[in-house]
């Protein structure tokens, strides 16, 4: 299978197409647009973009940046109101190099947010433009975060050469709380990261929130009594008379107390407002405690009882998945598929989409679809050509769902009830051979896959898995299906794309699909006719297309028609279409080959058999035919093969002769060997009438007679039976009977379906049937009849599906299925039933 190009630029992905996912990368994953073939999941740095030096803001290296800024805001924060309280906002010391060094930190993020890349609100994809950057930068956060850099007293000292304690100054700090929105920031990430406790993040940002009050409203405190003309009638000055000389420690921690004692409002004690500027700020500072505080218990309210209820479901969901692979022993590589799957369903979930649709309009939806799907879907391989009409309806029904990395959309051998497209990100096909996986192929933007069993109703070949995250269309095949039906102009066009798709993907030719060599197609015209539809397997196709009038029996140049392809392929379906619609099944091909002798060529042992039934209605000599065919070809393997079908070793072709009398008329001696100690007669060959030299030189009499002899003496010659049951063996014996008996051990034994009522009116709503091990006799059959079905044994018959009635054990094979019938009830089956009912196969 060829590797098909992964247009859309989908990238790796941060990794993780190429090596293991984890949970770590689940926060990295950009959910991208409905319906847009542009990949939009997180890459590493500078992926996506040909200028090297453009940063990605999901790259780890940059991320950990980032955390490290959020404890460089969370110094500069708690430092600014202490410098300005209690150091009268000239920094001293340690503190002074800190503030500088902070702030050149500050300067270099400033700097580096001219080439992050960044998140388009509108469309949801990484926006690498060095130009689209700058301008949102500066149109957005670049003055204040300059703002908040610039060190204002630093600037005053160099340019009048004295340290200013203006008030102003002061003001000009406030900015540098500017940042703390990079801590809201840094606290959300983490609610939404799995890998941490919800409840203990969510407490630590509450308890930050609070501490950081607290902190900034006992530096207002101590400013406002520092700053008071009469320090005596402050809080503190009424207990710490000199409390400029004390400890600076001690006056900090006095304000502290003071403002915690005043938020949680449990009362003063010893520490109260003395004059009325206090008074008035503890007015205010009330106020906004009662805000904060109905804040503080709303929070931890919805935190204890029900949280941010989504969130909460979501942890909740992640918690128990956890649990239910932990109970269970999984592997860690499926719960990481576990997990990467619910993190990524409620992702989903936040953006509204499919929610948005379900409630607006048809016609609304419609557009919609067509406006998002139309353009990928018309893109694709198999609907290239197609109406607008039915691509419209196809859109319209189509679904948009994210696969994590590292999925399995569809299984090896599987048979899927939908066809998937992809939108954005990468699906590697994968072939398993029982030991190993082998990477095929890799699908990107406006491929398909599950086409095959839509079309060919037969299981996938392959694995589907997603190497990145993935945006896929998903269309049940029932919509497909009926859409082509409604539509038998577009279901040709469909139909030679895919013809055309296979022969290219996997390096065919025409007459690969078709089974022989063929020199009238060519890759560039298709035919869409029975045999090329036969050759997928399509029964409901092939069927729609003889019902619209094509002949069943027509034949290309080598005189093949579609039941010989579909018999050569094994598509039982197809070959059981072709019947319903009365196909010779005796046709014969520019080789001689009938149907019949294509499947048991290929060893379809179940066709076969659906054949042969056919084909002794209207030929007699069926048997006869293939087993002289075999011998006068020499093929030994097969003559076994159609022996394991209990065909009559003396069957007479339609010119009377034997497969004995031909295999010694075309000289092939190991072929009458084979069928003298099989059971052939030799009655019917004179061995002293004038032979000619063929048969005296291939087989002489006297050995033939010496064959006989050994025949007739018990050594009997064993045939293992066919794949289709594989455990039975058979044992040859006298010339009047081929099948002498069976193995004695139960083990071996053919399994049949036994079933109540007769095949031609049974239907789905019949009782079901029982799976049994074929006895050694008839009487014991009926027996097990009469246990497994509660009946009289004695007072049955048992049928076979074309409603022949079954009277030996012999004539029973590996896996038929038997239909019991009481006597008192086979002349209640009206003929317009049997009629009715002789193309069924139950």
């Amino acid at each position: 299978m060829k590797s098909s190009s992964s247009a859309g630029g989908s990238g790796s992905g941060s990794g993780e197409g190429s090596g293991s996912f984890n949970l770590r990368n689940l926060s990295k994953l950009i959910l991208p647009p409905l319906g847009k073939p542009t990949a939009g999941q997180a890459q590493p740095h500078g992926a996506g973009s040909n200028d090297k030096w453009v940063i990605s803001p999901l790259d780890s290296r940059y991320r950990c940046w980032e955390t490290f800024m959020v404890l460089l805001v969370a110094y500069s924060a708690w430092v600014y109101p202490f410098e300005v309280a209690f150091m009268n906002a000239s920094p001293k010391g340690g503190l002074e190099v800190a503030d500088i060094v902070v702030d050149l930190f500050f300067a270099v993020d400033i700097v580096l947010t001219f080439f992050l890349a960044y998140i388009d609100s509108r469309t949801q994809l990484l926006v690498h433009d060095r130009r689209k950057i700058t301008m949102r930068y500066l149109s957005t956060f670049f003055v204040m975060d300059v703002a908040s850099t610039i060190p204002f007293q630093g600037l005053a000292y160099l340019v009048t050469g004295e340290v200013r304690e203006s008030p102003a100054y002061s003001l000009l700090g406030i900015l540098r709380l500017w940042r703390l929105r990079m801590v809201k920031q840094f606290f959300t990430r983490l609610e939404k990261d799995i890998r941490f406790s919800y409840f203990w993040i969510r407490c630590a940002r509450l308890v930050a929130v609070t501490l950081f009050l607290v902190h900034c409203a006992g530096c207002l405190y101590y400013l406002i009594a520092d700053r008071y003309p009469h320090r005596e009638k402050t809080w503190i000055g009424a207990v710490i008379p000199n409390f400029r000389q004390a400890n600076l420690w001690i006056r900090y921690i006095s304000s502290i107390y003071w403002s915690i004692t005043t938020m949680t409002t449990v009362g003063y004690g010893d520490l109260h407002a003395q004059n009325t500027v206090e008074m008035i700020f503890n007015i205010f500072y009330m106020l906004f405690n009662l805000g904060l505080t109905a804040y503080l218990i709303g929070n931890m309210t919805n935190l204890v009882v029900e949280g941010t209820r989504r969130t909460m479901e979501f942890r909740n969901s992640i918690l128990a998945a956890s649990n239910f692979v932990g109970r269970n022993h999984l592997p860690p590589r499926l719960k990481q598929q576990i997990l990467a799957y619910m993190c990524l369903k409620f992702r989903a979930e936040s953006l509204n989409q499919q929610q948005l649709m379900d409630q607006l309009p048809k016609s609304i939806c419609k557009s919609i679809c067509q406006h998002l799907f139309i353009p990928v879907v018309e893109n694709v391989y198999l609907f290239k050509g197609v109406s607008k009409e039915v691509l419209l309806l196809l859109a319209t029904k189509m679904k948009p769902e994210y696969i994590p990395p590292k999925e399995e959309v569809i299984v090896q051998n599987e048979a899927p009830d939908d066809v998937y497209i992809v939108v954005s990100g990468e699906v590697e096909v994968i072939f398993f051979n029982g030991e190993s996986e082998q990477v095929v192929a890799t699908l990107g933007t406006k491929d398909i896959f599950g086409e095959v069993s839509a079309l060919s109703d037969r299981a996938q070949s392959f694995t589907f898995r997603t190497r990145t995250l993935s945006q896929l269309l998903r269309l049940k095949q029932a919509t497909l299906k009926e859409a082509m039906q409604g539509k038998p102009e577009d279901s040709v066009v469909i139909i030679k794309n895919f013809l055309k798709h296979q022969i290219e993907m996997h390096d065919l030719k025409i007459e690969d699909l078709l089974g022989e060599d063929t020199g009238e197609y060519d890759h560039g015209n298709i035919p869409c006719n029975l045999l090329t539809v036969a050759a997928t397997g399509n029964s409901s196709f092939l069927e729609d297309l003889i019902k619209v009038g094509m002949d069943p029996d027509v034949g290309d140049s080598k005189g093949r028609t579609s039941l010989h392809i579909a018999a050569s392929k094994g598509y039982e379906d197809c070959v059981l279409v072709l019947l319903k619609h009365a196909c010779n099944v005796n046709i014969k091909d520019a080789q001689g080959n009938t149907a019949l002798w294509q499947a048991i060529a290929a060893r379809h042992h179940k066709v076969f058999n659906i054949l042969y039934h056919f084909a002794l209605i209207s030929s007699p000599h069926a048997g006869g035919d293939l087993l002289c065919l075999a011998a006068r070809r020499g093929d030994l393997d097969t003559l076994r093969e159609l022996l394991k079908h209990g065909l009559d070793v003396d069957s007479e072709d339609h010119d009377g002769a034997t497969a004995l009398r031909v295999a010694l008329a075309e000289g092939h001696a190991e072929v009458a060997r084979f069928l003298v100690m099989n059971g052939a007669s030799i009655d019917k060959v004179s061995l002293d009438d004038g032979a000619s030299p063929a048969r005296q030189t291939t087989v002489p009499p006297d050995e033939l007679r010496e064959l006989l002899q050994k025949r007739e003496l018990s050594h009997p010659i064993t045939i293992v039976d066919s794949p289709v049951a594989p455990s039975v063996v058979r044992e040859v014996g006298s010339p009047g009977n081929s099948r002498k008996g069976r193995s004695d051990n139960s083990a071996h034994w053919p399994r049949v379906s036994i079933y109540k009522g007769h095949p031609f009116v049974r239907n789905h709503s019949s009782e079901a049937g029982k799976l049994i091990n074929l006895p050694a006799t008839m009487e014991e059959f009926r027996t097990i009849i009469g246990k497994k079905l509660k009946v009289d044994k004695n007072n049955v018959v048992v049928m076979s599906d074309e409603g022949a009635e079954i009277d030996s054990i012999d004539v029973i094979r590996d896996n038929d299925k038997l239909f019991i019938v009481a006597e008192e009830h086979m002349n209640t089956v009206s003929l317009t039933n049997l009629v009715s009912g002789s193309l069924h196969v139950s």
